[in-house]
């Protein structure tokens, strides 16, 4: 699998939304083969980890957040289901997961009903090791102030706007992953 053909097929190069795709992908990436290094004991699939960390903001074209450069129609909260929706369509139903299940620290049935979030009635909750390292690494990058990596004190304020939960998931990543 070329993550790269999949992400040229959706983004053209030298446009300013590649350009943070890919710069935030790549950190992502990145970080989550640093925490594999450091952690050997963890046995994962180090290529799945890279190939699906380049992918797991696939979907971001395809909403409405005009920062970022992403012209689409949907709410921004929708693109880890339309980037599992694109890659489901690309043949890596495995790696689609990844995208569905990154937002905050996943994201419960119970919770996407309880706020009422334009997206599908299913748990996107991380559940492989490999899963919960990139939704982790995630947490460390944003698009909006490319290549400057958070602090975990700055990740654990802005998940505790989404309740504390997201807090103790993130402690417990932090605990296993740093």
């Amino acid at each position: 699998m070329d993550p790269y053909a999949i992400i040229n097929k959706y983004y053209k190069k030298g446009t300013k939304i590649y350009d943070i795709y890919m710069s935030h992908c790549s950190d992502v990436a990145n970080k989550a083969l640093d925490i594999v290094k450091k952690h050997p004991e963890l046995a994962v699939d180090v290529k799945f980890i890279e190939e699906a960390a380049m992918l797991h903001d696939i979907g971001i074209f395809r909403t409405k957040s005009p920062k970022i450069a992403c012209e689409g129609n949907m709410p921004y909260i929708c693109h880890g289901y339309l980037g599992n929706e694109i890659l489901v369509n690309e043949g890596y139903p495995k790696h689609a997961l990844v995208c569905e299940r990154h937002t905050g620290t996943g994201l419960s049935l119970e919770t996407i009903i309880e706020r009422g979030l334009p997206i599908p009635h299913r748990d996107m909750r991380p559940q492989s090791l490999e899963e919960k390292i990139i939704c982790f690494a995630d947490k460390f990058y944003s698009k909006s102030q490319l290549g400057k990596e958070k602090s975990v004190k700055r990740i654990r304020q802005s998940l505790k706007a989404h309740g504390w939960h997201q807090v103790e998931i993130f402690d417990e990543w932090c605990d296993l992953f740093l």
